[in-house]
């Protein structure tokens, strides 16, 4: 079923059958006709390229399984709690932030799926290859296996070079086929994933930096628009700094950064603003209206 974590659609199929295809070609094909299966370099490389495989597919089952982030059922913004700011549970005309199809209170950065059919913690956008929200509970774990999956893909192609350029032309007595006509194949498709994942990685990674959600990527160039017509400077409300911003997604432990199963800060419910902080100039309508949207 679509937009229900956990069930196996088409998408989700063929991303593990395009894994299995690659793993093949590169253990059974690439490796042994560049470095041979009986070599040293050539078993430190099946292990590799094996325990690299086994991360990914285990990212990947993760970030499929994981729920995003469901807003409590008892969630009511407390509008009298000092604590917490009025730009976070008020949107633009000043009312509170309300989801009309979900009948409930929105938390800030909060969004309404309409693949998922309820309202999503910190939403980043829905992805049909994990049939699945990325937010708030599984957006590190996405990260992660996208990182897995960029690194492994150059790994692929490494090999399937290797394989190309070291396999021999087909033996007429024996009758065995060169692989390198499958390595040239699988190639190309292994050029064009590394390309997909590398700009996909290429632009979480811009948007961890900067504390955002693509969402709010596209609701901050109208914010920008703004800002710029009423002639003052944009600041992303959620922008604490490249190395608070690194955190508040990755977590305070640098070691565990990139294993994907560690949870990340907060509850999905209230997030530190640069309000809560001292800024160089005070935040703009555009900024204000931005945390309230």
């Amino acid at each position: 079923m679509a937009g229900r974590p956990g069930y196996v659609t088409l998408p989700i199929i063929s991303v593990l059958a395009a894994i299995g295809y690659v793993y093949y070609t590169a253990v059974f094909l690439a490796i042994p006709a560049w470095l041979g299966l009986a070599t040293a370099a050539g078993v430190a490389n099946v292990a590799a390229y094996t325990t690299l495989a086994l991360a990914c597919v285990a990212a990947y089952g993760l970030v499929v399984t994981r729920d995003p982030g469901r807003v409590p059922p008892a969630f009511v913004p407390d509008v009298e709690d000092a604590e917490t700011p009025l730009h976070e549970i008020k949107r633009k005309g000043g009312d509170l932030r309300y989801c009309q199809k979900c009948s409930h209170y929105k938390p800030p950065r909060a969004h309404h799926c309409r693949v998922c059919k309820r309202c999503i913690l910190k939403m980043d956008h829905h992805c049909i290859w994990i049939n699945n929200c990325v937010g708030h509970e599984n957006y590190k774990i996405f990260l992660v296996f996208v990182l897995y999956a960029a690194t492994a893909s150059f790994y692929s192609l490494a090999l399937m070079i290797g394989g190309a350029l070291h396999s021999v032309p087909k033996d007429e007595q024996s009758g065995i086929d060169s692989p390198r006509k499958s390595l040239v194949i699988c190639g190309v498709f292994v050029c064009v994933m590394t390309l997909a994942l590398s700009i996909l990685l290429v632009w979480h990674v811009y948007l961890i930096l900067h504390n955002k959600t693509t969402i709010e990527y596209h609701e901050g160039v109208r914010a920008m628009w703004l800002a710029e017509k009423a002639g003052n400077l944009y600041h992303h409300p959620y922008d604490l700094g490249v190395y608070h911003n690194i955190v508040s997604v990755l977590g305070p432990n640098m070691l565990c950064w990139f294993c994907p199963v560690s949870r990340n800060i907060g509850n999905g419910v209230r997030f530190r603003t640069s309000y809560d902080i001292p800024l160089s100039t005070p935040p703009s309508k555009a900024e204000k209206h931005l945390a309230m949207s």
